[in-house]
């Protein structure tokens, strides 16, 4: 009776308790679960269509940037393109213009040679003409020419000074002249100091001293003074090797020093000119 009145008791509080039981509490996190579920899918499905958005628009704008490079890069290209082209045009109008000038100079040079051609034909004719001349007046036995042309030329090429010289070297004959050089075994080596040194200024009574050597080389390129190795009287140079212009060039030849005497002297030439056009 005991037990049958437990299990009868048991009984009632399984009722009590199934009676007493939320099952709405039960239940309440099956259906929170689906709509975290839900959820997730929403987010899920948001954050990948924001992804994809944002991947679009890097799509897009990297196509953008691209797009607006490879059409810089265009321009850039045309703009290169456009400069060579005119600088190919200005070469090419440069070569034009180059060749129009050369040949425009080559007919000019052709045009000079020619001139130049027919001037010297003319003037080698003119010559030939002349020396027909010369030679007809030298066949005729009644021409007279005790002149010589030349004369007339010379005299208007030579100094004062040098008039002097040549009346000295015509009325006392050749000067005596000394060149200065340093002294070495058999000549070898020996190196010129001065040369030339005279009184010929002096005895001529030149004005400008200092001119001498030039007064004499012009007279030697006119072919009325020459230099000779051949010395003159051995007394004559005595006075001359004490000038002062002849000490010093010794002195700069130092000990090993040598006095080379020489002689300064009209020309066949240059006698027959001072004969014909000086009163001596």
């Amino acid at each position: 009776m005991s037990r049958s009145m437990s299990m009868s008791e048991h009984d009632h509080r399984l009722i009590v308790e199934a009676e007493s039981y939320d099952w709405a509490a039960d239940i309440a996190p099956v259906e929170s679960v689906e709509k975290r579920l839900i959820r997730s899918l929403v987010g899920l499905t948001a954050t990948t269509t924001l992804t994809s958005i944002k991947l679009t628009g890097w799509a897009f704008g990297t196509a953008k940037e691209a797009t607006r490079q490879i059409v810089q890069a265009a321009a850039e290209a045309a703009a290169e393109a456009a400069e060579s082209a005119n600088v190919q045009s200005e070469r090419r109008a440069e070569n034009s213009n180059g060749d129009g000038s050369r040949t425009e100079n080559l007919r000019a040079a052709m045009a000079t040679r020619t001139n130049r051609k027919q001037s010297v034909e003319a003037t080698l004719a003119a010559l030939r003409a002349r020396g027909d001349r010369l030679l007809d007046r030298s066949a005729d036995v009644t021409d007279r020419d005790d002149l010589h042309p030349a004369y007339d030329r010379i005299l208007d090429e030579i100094a004062p000074d040098e008039a002097r010289i040549l009346r000295l070297l015509a009325t006392s004959g050749a000067q005596p002249s000394v060149d200065v050089r340093t002294a070495r075994p058999f000549g070898v080596g020996s190196e010129m100091i001065d040369e030339g040194l005279s009184m010929i200024g002096e005895l001529a009574g030149c004005r400008h001293l200092d001119r001498i050597s030039a007064y004499l080389n012009n007279l030697h390129r006119l072919g009325l003074v020459a230099f000779s190795r051949e010395p003159v009287e051995a007394d004559r140079y005595q006075v001359v090797e004490v000038q002062p212009s002849v000490i010093e060039a010794v002195k700069r030849a130092g000990r090993s020093n040598k006095i080379v005497r020489r002689s300064i002297l009209l020309t066949p030439f240059g006698d027959d000119f001072c004969h014909t056009c000086f009163s001596l």
